[in-house]
C-alpha cells in the first residue's frame, strides 16, 4: 500500500525536475488544492439533501419561480470547460500511477465542479440567491490555491512546453472568470453586502401557468439537449398529447408580438420610399438568423475534426512507436487515446451546435410566419371591396398567400443559414482534400462540383412535373366529386361504368405525370448516392496514375470521410437555391398584396364628423394607415364630446343616414350610382325597390362606405335615442350596423354562434329571433340542435336555411340600424310573410330600430314608412306610398300590375313554396337519419374492436400506439406486386454489399505490404473500377425499383378503390359523408402517390447504411459488439417514445392548420358583413389565437425532432468513441491500421443516419394511415351485379307491356334496420297511370328504389312482364326502366353527353326528346346546339330547365315503364303543367308511376296507392277515394289545399 501514499514513496529526482529541497512543498501545494473542493462538498451536500430533497419532485410544477441569474449561460459554458480541463488533469496525473497527489485533487475538483453546477441550478430555480455566497467563497479559495501552484511552477521553470503547466494556467483563468461571474451576480442582485436587495420577478410568461413551451426559460444544458421535453415525450406513451397539454406560446413568440415588430420595421420605411419586405424581415428577425449562422459555422468547422482525427489515429498506428511515452509528457496531440476522446468531444459539440442552429432558425421562421399572417389578415380587413368584386384579388389568391407564400418564406428562413454556410464548408473540404491527396483530390472534387448543376436541373424539373400532376389530379377529383354527387342517378340509369371509365382516363394521364415524377425523383436519389462513389473512384484512380504510388491508409480514409461530408452541402445547395427563388416570388406577391387599395378611412361612421368623402378617394401612392389598435371601447367613449355641427331641428329628430349628391363607383371611374340624395328616417322602416341590377345593394354598400366615392357626402346622425338613459345608449353598439347580405355568409361555427355573432347570449331574445325567422323546425332536425357545426366544414344547409340564419344574425345584434339586402329571395311565401310580420314589423319596430329593406316583393310596400325607388343607378322617387300614389301615378300603376301578377303567382306558389321548405327539411332529415344509423353501426364496430383489444389496462393501449403497422405496410407492398418487392429488396441488399466491398477493397489496397509479389497497383485499380461501376449501376437500379414499386402500388390501390366505391350499394353513400369518401380520393391518394415512395426509399437506405456500418465495425473489432447491446437498447427506447409523440404532434399540427386557413377564407368572403357590424377586432383576436395554436403545435413538433436528433447524435458519438477505443486497443494485437480507418469512417457515417431511421419510420407510420383508410373502404360489400338469370335469357325488348305485379313485398335499407315497406300487394295494368302518395316517411320513395333493386328486398317479389326483377343482372334491369328524380342532376360536359352518355342514339331522337320536354328552342339558341357546354352541376341552367332535361333524358330511353319520384318538387307551376301534359301525351301507351308529395298532381290518376308507415292502406282510383270522406287520400287532399 506504501506505493499509493499521497505524496508517493519515491523520493528521487523524477518526482519533479526541480531541486530536492522543494519536494515536500510540491506535495503540500497539491494538498492545499484539495481544501476548496472539500469545503464546497462539505457545505453544499447538507443544503442540497435537506433543502431540495423534499422539493425536487415539485420542480416541474413550480416553474413559476424559474429565472436566470445574470451571466447564466457564461457560467454553464465555463463550468463545462472546467470539467473538461479536470478530466485532462486526471488523465495526465494517472500516467504516473504512484503519485496520488497528482490526480487526487483533480478528481475532487471534478466532483466539486459538478456539484457546483447542480447546486447553482437548484438555487436558481427556487430564486434564493443568498445561498450563492458559498459558491463565491469556493471560487475565491480555488483561485488562490491554484495561483500559488502556478506561481511555484513558474518559479521552478516548468514552462509552457509542459502539459501540467498549461492545465494549471487554464484552471487559474477559469476560476478567475467564474469568480467574476459570481461578483457580477452580487452586483446586480444585491443579495448580500447591500441594504436593499433587488426583488426580481420571474418572466411573466412563467407566472401564467398555461405556458408549456419552456425552451427560452430552462438552463443551458436543458436548452442544448431539450431535456425539458422528456416528460411530454415519454408521457405521450400513456395518453395522447392534446392541445391542452402543449399550452400557450411564450409572449415573445406570439403572433401579435412578432406582428408589431415586423409592422414597425415595415412602416418605418414608408417614410422614405416604397417599403421592402426583405428589409423589414431583416430588421425584425435579423439577429436570431445571425446567431443561428454562427452556430452553423461552428458546427461545420467542428465537422472537419472527424476526418482529421481519423487521419491522426491511423497515421499514429502506422508508425507503431517503439518505446512508451515519456513519463513527463510534452504537449502532444498525437496520442491515439487522446485523439479518440477529442473526436468524441468534437462530435458532441458539433451536433449540439448544429441542432441549436436548426432550432433557432425554425423558431425564427415560425415567428416570421405568425407576423406575416397577422399582416395579411389586417390587410384583408382593410381591402377595398371593389378589389374583391372586380376580381383584382380573388379568394384563391388570398388563400394562396396564406397557405403557400407564407410557408415558402418560413421554409426559406429555415434553410437560409445554409446559403452562406455551405460555400465555406465546401471550400474548407476541398482545401483539406488537397492537403491530403494533392491534385487528384481536386479532380475528384471537380466531379462533385460539375454534377451539382445537373442536380439543380433535376430539382427544377421535379417541381414542374409536380405542377402538372397537380392539374391532372384536380381534374380527376372534379370528375370523382361529380360522380359521387350524382351516384344515385348513375346507378338508376346503369351508367356507373361509363363514368368510372372517364375517371380512369384522367387517372391515366395523372399516372403518366406521376411516372415522370417518379423518374426524376429516382434520378435525384441516384445522383445523391452515386456522386460520392464517382468522386472517390476518380480521385483514387487519378492518384494512382499521377503519383504512380498508392495513398497511405490514413490519407485514403480521411479523404473518404471528407467526401461524405462534402456530398451533403452540394446536394442541399440545389434545394436551397430553389427555395430562395420561390421565396423571391412569394415576397413579390406579398408586396403587391400589401400595396393594394384599401377602403377609405371611415371616421364619419364613428360619430358626427361630417368628413367630406373626398378624403376617401384613392390616394395615389401613400395609403393612410388607420389606427385600428384602439379597441372599440375607446371609439365608443369618444362620442361624449363630439364637435357638434349646428343641426337643423327637423334633421336631428328623424334622419339616421343622409346622402348628399353622392356619386359612387366600384373602382373604374364610371359611377355605378349617380346623383344620390336620400334620407333614411330614424326608427322607421325604409324600403328600397327597383328592377334587378339597378343598384339597390350598391346603395347599401355605399352608405356603409364600401364603395369608392367620386364626390358627395354621407352623414350618419349621432343623436340616436337621446331620450334613453346613457346606459341604454351605451349598450347598443352605436356605429355598427346589423347587415344581412344577399348572398348568405356563414361562419364555421355552431348555429348559435352564427346568430349571436359575438354578442352576449340572451335566452329570451334568442328565442324570439329564432321564432321570427321560423328556424325552430330546422334547428330541431339538426343532430345537435343549435350546437351543430354549420358552414364550409360543417353541415350543408340549403339556401333558404342559410339566408334565414343570416337575417337572424342581423336581428339579434343590438344595433340601431339594420340593413337587410333582399332577405326574401331564397324563402317561400309563408316564411317570407312570417319573417315580415314577426321579425321586421314586430321585433325590429318594437325596438324602435331603423330598418332599411331591399326587396322585390312589392306586396310588402304597404308596410313601409318610407320608400326609395331606384332605376339604373339613380333614385327615381322617394317618399311614402301615399306621396307616390298622388305624385307619380304611372309608377304606382306599374307597381299595381306587378303586384297583381305576384298575387296570381302567389296562389300557385303557396303550394310549391310550402313544399320547398318541406323539401329542404326532408333532405336534411334524410341526411341525418342515414348518418345516425351509420354512426350506430360504426360505434358498435368500434366497441367490438375495443373489447377484443382492450384488457382495461394502460399497457395494452401504449403498446398498441407504439406498434409499427406491419400489416398495413405489407398490404401496401403487396399491392405493388411481388416481383417489384423482390427486386427492390434484392437490389438494395446487393447495392449495400457492393458499397462495403468498395471501401474494404480500398482498405486492402492502401494497407502495407499486402500486395502479392510483382503485382503493383495495376492489380488493385481495375477491380476498384469494376466495383465502383457496379455500385453506381446498382444505385440507379435501386432508386428506380423503389419509385416504380410505389407507382404500381398507387395505381392498383386507386383502381380498386374507385371500382369498390362506384359499385357499392346506395346505402353506403347514405351513411358515409361525401367529404369522407372524397378525402380518400384526394388527400390519401396524394400521400400514396407522392409521399410514401421517397419515405420508403429513405428509410430502407438509412437503415441499411446503419446496419452495414455496424457490421463493418463489428467485423474489424468484434469487441465492439459488447458495447452495442446497451446502445441498441437505448436507441430502441428513444425511437419508441419519439414515434408516438411525433405522431400526436403531427396530428395536432394538421388539425390546427385547417381552422386557420378556413378563418382566412371566411373573413375574405364576409368582409362587408364584418365591417358593417364593426367586428374587425374580434376577428383579429380570433386569427391571432388560431395562429398561435398552430404555431405552438409546430414548435413542439420541431422541438421533438431536435430532441430526437440530439439523442441519436450523442448515441452516434458514443458509437464512434467505442469503435475508436476498441480499434486502438486491438491494434496492439496486430490489426492492420487500414482496417481501423475503415471502421472509424463507417462509425462516422452512423451519426448522420441514425436520426433519419427514426424520423422516416415515424413519417412512414403517419403515411401508412392513408393506406389503412383506403383499405378500410376496399372491404365494403359491392352490389350483386350478377343476377341468377343470364342476359341471353332476357328478351331484347323486355319489358314489352309494362305490367307490374307486386306480391307480399317487404323492403329494408340494411339488414340491421327495420323494414320500410311491409307486405305490399299491388297489380298494375300495362299502360296504367298510377299515383302514389302518403305523408313524409311513409315509404313512397323506397318503393321506387325497390323497382330498381337498389334496396334490400328480403321477402316477396316484384314481377315485371313475367320476370322476377331480383333474378335479373342489375345492369340489364336498370338499363331497361326510366326514372325522373326529385333533384335534377346534370353532369359537366355537353348536352348530348347528359342525355345519352352511352352514345347510342341518333341526333333526331335527341331533338325529339328535347322537343317533347319543351327545350328544343332554348337548346337551338345555345352556341353548339347539342354540344353546348353544361357547367358543373348544370349551374348554367335554372332548376326548372334542369328538371326538363331530366325528363328529356327519360324519353331518350324508350322504356315502357316510367317512374317519377316527386319530380315536380322544385319547379314552378308553368313547367309543372308542361311536364304533366307531356307525360299524358308522350307516355300515353306506357306505364307511369308518379310519386307525389303534392296530392293535387295525381288527381287524374287511374289508380292511387296511399301509403302510411310502410304499409299500403288504400288502393283505388282517385275519384272513388275522394268520394269516401274519411279515406286518408281525401284527408291529404283537404289538408294540402
Amino acid at each position: 500500500m506504501a506505493g499509493l501514499s499521497f505524496c508517493g514513496n519515491n523520493v528521487t529526482k523524477n518526482a519533479y525536475s526541480v531541486d530536492t529541497g522543494m519536494l515536500n512543498n510540491g506535495c503540500f501545494v497539491d494538498a492545499l488544492n484539495l481544501v476548496p473542493h472539500v469545503f464546497l462538498l462539505f457545505i453544499t451536500f447538507p443544503i442540497l439533501f435537506i433543502g431540495w430533497g423534499s422539493q425536487s419532485s415539485k420542480v416541474q410544477i413550480h416553474h413559476n419561480t424559474w429565472l436566470h441569474f445574470p451571466g447564466h449561460n457564461l457560467r454553464w459554458i465555463l463550468t463545462f470547460t472546467l470539467l473538461f480541463v479536470h478530466v485532462c488533469e486526471i488523465a495526465e496525473g494517472i500516467m504516473d500511477t504512484n503519485h496520488l497527489h497528482l490526480f487526487m485533487p483533480a478528481f475532487m475538483g471534478f466532483i466539486a465542479a459538478t456539484t457546483s453546477v447542480v447546486y447553482y441550478h437548484n438555487i436558481e430555480t427556487s430564486n434564493f440567491p443568498k445561498l450563492l455566497l458559498a459558491l463565491f467563497i469556493y471560487w475565491v479559495l480555488a483561485f488562490i490555491t491554484k495561483s500559488i501552484k502556478l506561481w511555484k511552477f513558474a518559479e521552478y521553470g516548468v514552462g509552457v512546453l509542459h502539459l501540467r503547466f498549461c492545465i494549471t494556467a487554464l484552471l487559474v483563468v477559469l476560476y478567475g472568470l467564474l469568480m467574476a461571474v459570481e461578483i457580477n451576480v452580487i452586483r446586480v442582485r444585491r443579495y448580500v453586502f447591500f441594504a436593499n436587495p433587488q426583488k426580481v420577478k420571474p418572466p411573466e410568461d412563467l407566472q401564467d401557468l398555461g405556458v408549456r413551451f419552456l425552451q427560452p426559460f430552462v438552463n443551458l444544458l436543458s436548452k442544448a439537449t431539450y431535456w425539458w421535453m422528456n416528460p411530454l415525450i415519454i408521457g405521450a406513451h400513456k395518453r395522447p398529447i392534446e392541445l391542452k397539454k402543449i399550452g400557450k406560446l411564450p409572449i415573445a413568440m406570439r403572433a401579435l408580438t412578432n406582428y408589431l415588430k415586423l409592422k414597425d420595421a415595415y412602416e418605418d420605411q414608408r417614410v422614405k420610399k416604397a417599403p421592402s419586405i426583405w428589409r423589414s424581415m431583416y430588421r425584425a428577425f435579423g439577429r436570431p438568423i445571425l446567431l443561428s449562422s454562427t452556430f452553423r459555422y461552428l458546427a461545420d468547422l467542428l465537422g472537419f475534426a472527424g476526418p482529421l482525427c481519423i487521419y491522426g489515429i491511423v497515421e499514429h498506428l502506422n508508425k507503431k512507436p517503439a518505446s512508451t511515452a515519456p513519463l513527463f509528457p510534452t504537449l502532444s496531440l498525437s496520442q491515439p487515446p487522446l485523439l479518440a476522446v477529442l473526436l468524441f468531444l468534437a462530435l458532441v459539440l458539433q451536433r449540439t451546435f448544429l441542432q441549436a442552429s436548426y432550432y433557432v432558425t425554425i423558431e425564427t421562421g415560425i415567428n416570421l410566419r405568425g407576423a406575416l399572417l397577422a399582416m395579411i389578415y389586417n390587410k384583408i380587413l382593410r381591402l377595398s371591396t371593389s378589389n374583391m368584386s372586380m376580381g383584382e384579388m380573388t379568394l384563391g389568391q388570398i388563400n394562396n398567400l396564406v397557405a403557400i407564400e407564407t410557408n415558402q418564406l418560413m421554409w426559406f428562413l429555415f434553410l437560409c443559414p445554409n446559403l452562406w454556410a455551405m460555400p465555406v464548408q465546401i471550400v474548407m473540404g476541398v482545401i483539406l482534400l488537397y492537403y491530403l491527396l494533392g491534385t487528384s483530390a481536386l479532380i475528384g472534387a471537380s466531379v462533385i462540383v460539375l454534377l451539382a448543376p445537373v442536380q439543380y436541373l433535376i430539382a427544377t424539373k421535379l417541381a414542374d412535373t409536380q405542377k402538372s400532376t397537380l392539374d391532372q389530379s384536380t381534374e380527376r377529383l372534379k370528375k370523382t366529386t361529380e360522380i359521387l354527387k350524382g351516384i344515385k342517378l348513375l346507378k338508376l340509369y346503369a351508367w356507373e361504368n361509363i363514368f368510372c371509365d372517364s375517371v380512369e382516363d384522367t387517372r391515366g394521364k395523372e399516372l403518366t405525370s406521376l411516372r415522370t415524377f417518379a423518374l426524376y425523383t429516382s434520378m435525384s436519389i441516384f445522383m445523391n448516392a452515386a456522386i460520392p462513389i464517382a468522386a472517390v473512384l476518380v480521385t483514387f484512380v487519378s492518384h494512382a496514375l499521377i503519383n504512380k504510388s498508392k495513398p497511405s491508409s490514413s490519407e485514403a480514409f480521411a479523404a473518404l470521410a471528407l467526401f461524405h461530408i462534402l456530398v451533403t452541402p452540394l446536394f442541399l445547395l440545389s434545394t436551397v437555391v430553389r427555395f430562395a427563388v420561390k421565396a423571391m416570388v412569394s415576397v413579390q406577391k406579398l408586396g403587391e398584396f400589401l400595396q393594394s387599395d384599401e377602403i377609405g378611412d371611415d371616421s364619419w361612421r364613428n360619430g358626427d364628423m361630417s368628413v367630406s368623402l373626398e378624403a376617401c378617394k384613392k390616394h395615389p401612392g401613400a395609403t393612410k394607415a388607420i389606427n385600428r389598435k384602439q379597441p372599440l371601447l375607446y371609439q365608443m367613449d369618444s362620442y361624449e364630446q363630439p364637435a357638434r355641427r349646428p343641426l337643423r331641428p327637423n334633421e336631428t329628430e328623424d334622419v339616421a343616414v343622409k346622402v348628399n349628391s353622392g356619386f359612387f363607383t366600384w373602382g373604374s371611374n364610371l359611377s355605378t350610382l349617380s346623383d344620390i340624395n336620400i334620407c333614411i328616417p330614424t326608427g322607421q322602416l325604409t324600403m328600397i325597390v327597383g328592377q334587378v341590377g339597378c343598384g339597390k345593394s350598391s346603395l347599401l354598400l355605399a352608405m356603409l362606405g364600401e364603395m369608392q366615392t367620386l364626390s358627395g357626402k354621407v352623414y350618419w346622425s349621432n343623436c340616436f335615442e337621446t331620450d334613453g338613459s346613457f346606459e341604454e345608449t351605451r349598450s347598443k353598439n352605436r356605429y355598427s350596423v346589423g347587415y344581412a347580405t344577399q348572398k348568405s355568409w356563414l361562419l364555421n361555427a355552431t348555429v348559435e354562434d352564427n346568430i349571436t355573432f359575438g354578442s352576449p347570449f340572451n335566452k329570451q331574445r334568442y328565442k324570439t329571433v329564432i321564432d321570427a325567422c321560423s328556424l325552430q323546425p330546422d334547428v330541431d332536425l339538426l343532430p345537435f340542435g343549435d350546437q351543430t357545426e354549420i358552414g364550409e366544414r360543417g353541415i350543408n344547409l340549403s339556401g333558404g336555411q342559410r339566408q334565414r340564419i343570416c337575417v337572424a344574425r342581423a336581428l339579434y345584434q343590438n344595433t340601431n340600424i339594420v340593413f337587410l339586402d333582399d332577405p326574401f329571395s331564397a324563402l317561400d311565401i309563408h316564411l317570407s310573410d312570417h319573417l315580415m310580420q314577426e321579425g321586421i314589423l314586430k321585433f325590429l319596430q318594437d325596438d324602435k330600430r331603423t330598418v332599411v329593406l331591399v326587396t322585390h316583393k312589392l306586396q310588402y310596400l304597404i308596410h313601409a314608412d318610407w320608400i326609395i325607388a331606384m332605376k339604373d343607378g339613380s333614385v327615381l322617387r322617394e317618399g311614402t306610398l301615399k306621396d307616390i300614389q298622388t305624385h307619380d301615378v304611372e309608377l304606382y300603376e306599374h307597381w299595381k300590375t306587378l303586384m297583381n301578377r305576384q298575387d296570381q303567382e302567389l296562389e300557385k306558389d303557396t303550394e310549391i313554396d310550402n313544399c320547398q321548405t318541406a323539401l329542404e327539411r326532408k333532405t336534411l332529415r334524410r341526411a341525418f337519419y342515414s348518418r345516425e344509423a351509420k354512426n350506430q353501426v360504426d360505434d358498435d364496430e368500434e366497441e367490438e374492436e375495443e373489447e377484443e383489444e382492450d384488457d382495461d389496462n394502460m399497457s395494452t393501449t401504449t403498446s398498441r400506439r407504439s406498434k409499427i403497422p406491419w400489416r398495413v405496410c405489407w398490404q401496401y407492398l403487396s399491392s405493388g406486386g411481388f416481383l417489384m418487392v423482390f427486386l427492390m429488396v434484392f437490389s438494395k441488399l446487393l447495392k449495400h454489399s457492393v458499397m462495403v466491398a468498395i471501401d474494404y477493397w480500398l482498405a486492402e489496397w492502401t494497407a502495407k505490404g499486402n500486395v502479392p509479389a510483382g503485382l503493383p497497383d495495376s492489380y488493385y485499380v481495375p477491380v476498384f473500377i469494376i466495383l465502383c461501376g457496379a455500385g453506381i449501376a446498382l444505385c440507379l437500379i435501386t432508386s428506380l425499383t423503389v419509385e416504380f414499386l410505389g407507382l404500381s402500388a398507387a395505381t392498383n390501390l386507386h383502381h380498386n378503390l374507385l371500382n369498390k366505391i362506384i359499385h357499392a350499394p346506395i346505402r353506403f353513400f347514405d351513411v358515409t359523408p361525401l367529404g369522407q369518401i372524397l378525402n380518400r380520393f384526394s388527400a390519401d391518394t396524394n400521400i400514396i402517390d407522392q409521399h410514401i415512395p421517397p419515405t420508403l426509399e429513405s428509410l430502407t437506405r438509412s437503415t441499411l447504411l446503419c446496419l452495414s456500418a455496424i457490421g463493418v465495425i463489428a467485423f474489424v473489432t468484434p469487441s465492439f459488439l459488447i458495447a452495442l447491446i446497451p446502445l441498441a437498447v437505448s436507441f430502441y427506447f428513444i425511437q419508441k417514445y419519439f414515434r408516438v409523440a411525433s405522431k400526436d404532434l403531427q396530428d395536432l399540427d394538421d388539425s390546427t392548420q385547417l381552422p386557420l386557413l378556413c378563418h382566412f377564407s371566411e373573413t375574405a368572403e364576409g368582409l362587408t358583413t364584418i365591417r358593417a357590424f364593426r367586428h374587425e377586432s374580434r376577428f383579429k383576436q380570433k386569427m391571432l389565437e388560431l395562429t398561435d395554436t398552430n404555431n405552438t403545435a409546430y414548435l413542439f413538433l420541431s422541438a421533438a425532432n431536435r430532441w430526437l436528433e440530439v439523442r441519436t447524435d450523442y448515441l452516434g458519438a458514443v458509437i464512434v468513441l467505442t469503435a475508436a477505443v476498441a480499434s486502438i486497443w486491438s491494434s496492439g494485437k496486430n490489426l492492420p491500421s487500414s482496417m481501423v480507418g475503415l471502421g472509424l469512417t463507417y462509425a462516422l457515417t452512423v451519426t448522420n443516419y441514425l436520426n433519419w431511421v427514426v424520423r422516416n419510420l415515424a413519417d412512414l407510420e403517419v403515411q401508412m394511415a392513408a393506406v389503412k383508410k383506403v383499405n378500410s373502404f376496399l372491404s365494403t360489400e359491392s352490389e350483386n351485379y350478377e343476377g341468377s338469370l343470364d342476359t341471353s335469357q332476357v328478351p331484347e325488348d323486355w319489358p314489352q307491356h309494362g305490367e307490374i305485379k307486386i306480391q307480399d313485398l317487404c323492403v329494408r335499407y340494411d339488414p340491421l334496420l327495420k323494414p320500410v315497406l311491409k307486405h305490399v300487394n299491388v297489380y298494375i295494368n300495362p299502360g296504367q297511370k298510377v299515383g302514389i302518395c302518403g305523408r313524409t316517411g311513409s315509404g313512397k320513395s323506397s318503393l321506387s328504389l325497390a323497382f330498381f333493386n337498389m334496396v334490400d328486398v328480403f321477402e316477396g317479389q316484384i314481377i315485371i312482364d313475367g320476370i322476377d326483377i331480383c333474378k335479373l343482372p342489375l345492369q340489364t334491369l336498370r338499363s331497361r326502366l326510366s326514372i325522373i328524380l326529385q333533384d335534377p342532376v346534370l353532369f359537366s360536359g355537353s348536352i348530348r353527353f347528359n342525355l345519352d352518355p352511352e352514345r347510342t342514339c341518333t341526333d333526331d331522337r335527341l331533338w325529339e326528346a328535347l322537343e317533347i320536354a319543351q327545350l328544343k328552342n332554348m337548346v337551338k339558341a345555345l352556341s353548339g346546339g347539342l354540344d353546348a357546354v353544361v357547367t358543373e352541376g348544370g349551374e348554367n341552367f335554372s332548376v326548372g330547365q334542369r328538371q326538363l332535361f331530366c325528363l328529356a333524358r327519360a324519353f331518350v330511353r324508350k322504356s315502357s315503364i316510367l317512374i317519377m319520384d316527386e319530380a315536380t318538387a322544385s319547379i314552378d307551376m308553368a313547367t309543372e303543367n308542361v311536364l304533366q301534359k307531356v307525360v299524358m301525351t308522350a307516355f300515353a301507351d306506357r306505364t307511369v308511376v308518379t310519386i307525389a308529395h303534392l296530392v293535387s298532381s295525381i288527381l287524374e290518376a287511374e289508380q292511387v296507392l296511399v301509403f302510411s308507415a310502410g304499409q299500403l292502406v288504400e288502393c283505388d282510383s282517385a275519384v272513388n277515394l275522394l268520394a269516401q270522406q274519411d279515406s286518408l287520400f281525401s284527408v291529404l287532399v283537404r289538408t294540402h289545399k
